[in-house]
């Protein structure tokens, strides 16, 4: 699709449609000469110059890829109306486009039942799927994987609940055994398991886990903001078919969040927070003087912590789910080419000279570091930052990383010929999220050797 051809056919669509309410005189104080507007307009988009070519992939740092031109195009046209997805009178049309969106991804996870809206971020999704397990649990703490997202830790201290970091195996996934121990203390009354560590994209065993809500009546929360898409790849059958068996425990779940602004080809920002039982609305229940115009059901501002959220951001995820839907054979083949890229290029560095596989990717992220000198941690850290800075700055062939810092013990059960003369190191690691980098991933790997080389 032509973006510059559908972003002209909103702007007319939306003047149409003001049109049916009359006309009216714009206020002189909202007029800019264009002449004034040109001279603004150049410096601010040389200043957007000072960006990383999110788009490109030779851009394999990050989580950070620009959003589907379908994305843009919902996004912007329904931005020229502003809606307000707060209340029912503020977006009407983009609400309901909204609860369609979020029934979507209820599916694509497997909930029968569900009560759930969009989020401006992952972290504000978590922040609402803690809020209710403190209602739940009152007097009780949140355990989480020392792996996961920091937002975990920030968000007990906003809610005023006890947080309980536990061991990781060598992989980087919750030792469920340090829980289970945890656990018997009582002192816990909901576990976070992330399906898709930021870190290294570990997939937690949620069905093991299962079993331990039951001995021990706790709350389960799912964070997939990052690895939830994935879930359209449990069982498939290739190489990048991933194992169903913790993706279908999921619909197990009493919360998900889900982050659309990642694999789901949204704009920033637009996450998701879906809970199995929808009486937890309760917990949300308010009375606003000025927002009067409801219905028979609980509207969105009703089931939601944040007041004001873009109608746009709904908008665009829903057109963008009409195209491509969160089905296998719709996103699920975006995430396939992305994952299938990470594989092939866990297999090059595997038979590399000068590059070693930190690990073996679990979704579409990649860690590996440069083999130097005695293969000392101090070594390995100053040669990943060396390839980092030095592929970055390079102005004829540049290659845009990110590290990602290991503690010495992990990196020590991984590979034990490591001396460990620090007390961790950075690695290398690459998020490889745009299908783009399917075909690209040999040319990645080739300069990868050029700078290990050097």
């Amino acid at each position: 699709m032509e973006l510059q051809h559908w972003l002209g056919r909103a702007t007319h669509a939306i003047q149409d449609w003001a049109g049916t309410f009359g006309p009216y005189q714009p206020h002189p104080a909202l007029q800019v000469d264009d002449d004034r507007f040109a001279t603004v307009f150049e410096e601010f988009t040389g200043r957007l110059k000072d960006n990383y070519p999110f788009f490109h992939p030779r851009y394999a740092g990050q989580m950070l890829k620009p959003p589907h031109p379908a994305a843009v195009v919902g996004y912007l046209t329904a931005m020229l109306i502003n809606p307000n997805n707060h209340a029912l009178d503020g977006g009407p049309a983009t609400a309901a486009m909204e609860r369609e969106a979020v029934q979507q991804l209820a599916a694509m996870f497997g909930y029968d039942t569900h009560l759930g809206h969009l989020t401006t971020s992952g972290t504000i999704a978590n922040l609402e799927a803690l809020f209710v397990a403190r209602e739940l649990h009152p007097g009780k703490g949140v355990a989480y994987s020392a792996e996961a997202h920091y937002t975990h830790g920030r968000m007990c201290g906003v809610l005023g609940v006890e947080g309980f970091p536990v061991p990781t195996d060598d992989l980087g996934r919750m030792d469920l055994a340090a829980l289970e121990e945890l656990l018997r203390g009582g002192r816990v009354g909901t576990v976070v398991l992330t399906a898709g560590t930021t870190g290294l994209g570990a997939v937690e065993p949620v069905h093991e886990a299962l079993a331990l809500r039951e001995r021990h009546g706790v709350r389960i929360h799912v964070d997939a903001a990052y690895g939830g898409f994935f879930t359209l790849l449990a069982g498939a059958e290739g190489p990048e078919g991933l194992p169903a068996e913790p993706w279908r425990a999921v619909a197990q779940a009493d919360s998900i969040v889900v982050d659309p602004h990642k694999h789901g080809l949204q704009p920033y920002g637009c996450g998701a927070v879906l809970f199995r039982d929808p009486t937890v609305g309760r917990f949300y229940l308010h009375d606003s003087p000025y927002t009067y115009f409801t219905s028979d059901e609980l509207h969105l501002g009703e089931i939601s912590l944040e007041c004001s959220r873009a109608g746009a951001a709904a908008a665009a995820l829903w057109l963008t789910f009409q195209l491509l839907p969160p089905t296998r054979d719709g996103l699920g083949r975006v995430l396939a080419a992305g994952r299938r890229a990470a594989l092939h290029w866990a297999e090059l560095i595997e038979r590399s000279e000068h590059l070693e596989l930190y690990q073996a990717p679990q979704l579409d992220i990649v860690s590996y570091f440069p083999k130097a000198g005695r293969t000392a941690l101090s070594e390995i850290d100053a040669a990943s930052n060396r390839i980092l800075q030095e592929g970055m700055n390079d102005g004829q062939d540049p290659v845009f990383l990110s590290t990602l810092r290991v503690d010495a013990d992990r990196f020590a059960a991984l590979h034990p010929k490591v001396v460990t003369d620090a007390d961790g190191a950075r690695i290398l690691r690459s998020v490889l999220m745009k299908p783009e980098s399917e075909t690209y991933v040999e040319r990645l790997h080739e300069r990868l050797e050029q700078l290990a080389r050097a």
